[in-house]
């Protein structure tokens, strides 16, 4: 790895996590000189895999795969370098008050007609309807969304052609498709289920996906889009599936810094930045934490928007219009991450005993009300004293992740302030609530507590301290309609070209936002590549 501070780069790119890594790998392969700089000991940002307990590994943040494009899987050769994903045997399973539901290819039907025929009845052209639409998310991922901004219309051209491209492609949809699509983009999670189910138990299935890493109710306006936006995913090639990376996340982005370092990229780590280098206007490198200042052509921003211009860079550096527009970025995802140490699997009181259903996604939020009473509760509280917890088993899929006949649990828990009230600090209260999310777990399973071994568990200020998202946020920015599309991250920085000349974005808090997706980086490479 290169450690040298004169050689002036082509790019030097801020944060090793996988839109960094996905940025670099693009670059270099143009013949791009290309430096990352990682504050950690380890890229991958989010997506690590970590020793969180003597002979435990598991992914720390992020913990599952189905976002990650197809087309940079390709043409990075994830699969070359060392990535390997499996698919879960179900994709959720969700315990419920004496019974239970499974969702999964070919049984999610039959399961649902347990509760209601007529939900039964209607759940294929639901499912059809939502991959029409997360078609068209999958059609836009990979492109930069039109730059609207200021300025004379001659320089609007290229935005406009590009809205009347994205115009030409919505309008492939039925008329009927296009208003349900827009529906999508402004109503909650809860009205758009209404609309479709009349049992809980699907409602509730789909209706996680609208508050997964949403501080938000599923009655909040704007939650459908963000079940939309976990709908456009795959895994090897099967839409809508979820996966699991062998090795962990991590693999996915240790696979990444191969790609990248194959193709000519340079990577050092244990070198965070402490500001980004200006002069005469302009963004021409990066000073580290070290003091080595390091010259670019382009600077490269994998960070938090709201990160990077009031922490990056001195308020007199950035224009007054983005100023205002981060001082109102909206960050904050509810979110609590635990990984778990087991001696053994543990056994569901509706579903005793070891099976298929414990490599799924197990989701304990039985109904949208109990969602919305967890969102109230946390904004009262401070966390919801009958949370939300997906829990996933890794290692039911994955052996190398633990001893032998030993497993690690996922625990993504909902909801809790990112900021607590009352100069109140999560350094005071991450164990407490770290034994409710145990104890959430037990109700269901009775004996979980008693398998665990160990544990690691992440407040929002965790997750902030260690990976820089702010308030907890893994989107990198709420996804909501004034922070989407042309609008990520504010109107005229959309085609991933920042507040001034030679700075550039290509983390989440860009189109298409959160997620192991990738496309991010790729987007913004495009970008530089073009000039």
């Amino acid at each position: 790895m290169d450690t040298s501070t004169t050689r002036a780069w082509d790019a030097v790119i801020i944060g090793g996590g996988h839109n960094g890594l996905v940025c670099a790998a693009y670059l270099a392969r143009a013949g791009q000189r290309v430096l990352v700089l990682e504050r950690r000991s380890v890229v991958g940002g989010a997506a690590v895999t970590e020793e969180f307990h003597p002979g435990f590994r598991n992914s720390v943040a992020s913990y599952t795969v189905s976002l990650l494009q197809p087309g940079i899987i390709q043409a990075l050769a994830l699969a070359e370098h060392g990535l390997r994903v499996v698919p879960r045997r179900i994709n959720n399973f969700l315990p419920l008050d004496g019974d239970y539901l499974l969702a999964g290819a070919g049984l999610t039907r039959s399961e649902v007609a347990r509760f209601s025929a007529r939900d039964a009845e209607r759940l294929p052209a639901f499912e059809q309807r939502l991959e029409a639409f997360a078609d068209v998310l999958r059609d836009l991922a990979l492109q930069a969304p039109p730059n609207v901004g200021e300025g004379h219309w001659l320089t609007q051209l290229p935005a406009l052609w590009q809205a009347g491209q994205l115009g030409r492609r919505l309008h492939g949809l039925a008329p009927a498709l296009r208003q349900e699509l827009l529906d999508l983009f402004t109503i909650s999670a809860s009205e758009y289920l209404d609309r479709w189910f009349e049992s809980e138990p699907i409602k509730a299935l789909f209706g996680f996906d609208g508050i997964v890493g949403n501080y938000a109710s599923p009655e909040a306006p704007g939650s459908a889009y963000v079940l939309l936006h976990h709908a456009f995913g795959e895994s090897n090639g099967v839409k809508g599936a979820w996966g699991h990376a062998i090795g962990g996340m991590g693999a996915i982005t240790q696979a990444m810094a191969r790609s990248a370092i194959a193709a000519g990229a340079n990577i050092r780590t244990d070198s965070g930045v402490r500001r980004v280098v200006v002069e005469q206007g302009r963004a021409v490198g990066v000073e580290t934490l070290q003091g080595d200042v390091i010259r670019a052509r382009r600077v490269v921003a994998n960070v938090n928007p709201k990160l990077l211009y009031e922490q990056l860079l001195a308020p007199g550096e950035v224009p007054l219009a983005t100023r205002e527009r981060m001082a109102n970025w909206r960050c904050g995802s509810g979110t609590f991450r635990m990984n778990v140490a087991l001696s053994g699997l543990p056994s569901f009181s509706v579903l005793p005993g070891a099976g298929d259903h414990l490599t799924a996604g197990i989701i304990m939020a039985p109904t949208l009300a109990y969602m919305d009473r967890a969102y109230r509760d946390a904004r009262q509280h401070g966390w919801s004293r009958e949370p939300i917890v997906e829990m996933l088993i890794p290692s039911t899929l994955d052996d190398s992740l633990a001893p032998p006949g030993q497993h690690v649990a996922s625990l993504f828990c909902q909801h809790v302030a990112p900021v607590l009230s009352g100069g109140r600090s999560w350094d005071d209260h991450r164990d407490e609530v770290a034994d409710l999310m145990i104890a959430t777990v037990e109700k269901h399973a009775p004996g979980f507590s008693a398998l665990v071994l160990g544990r690691q568990a992440l407040s929002p200020l965790d997750l902030e301290r260690t990976f820089g998202l702010i308030g907890g946020d893994i989107f990198h920015g709420a996804l909501s309609l004034n922070q989407l599309f042309s609008a990520r991250p504010m109107l005229g920085q959309a085609d991933y070209r920042g507040a001034l000349p030679g700075l550039y974005l290509c983390g989440s808090g860009t189109h298409p936002g959160g997620g192991v997706t990738g496309a991010p980086g790729h987007n913004a490479a495009q970008a530089i590549l073009r000039e």
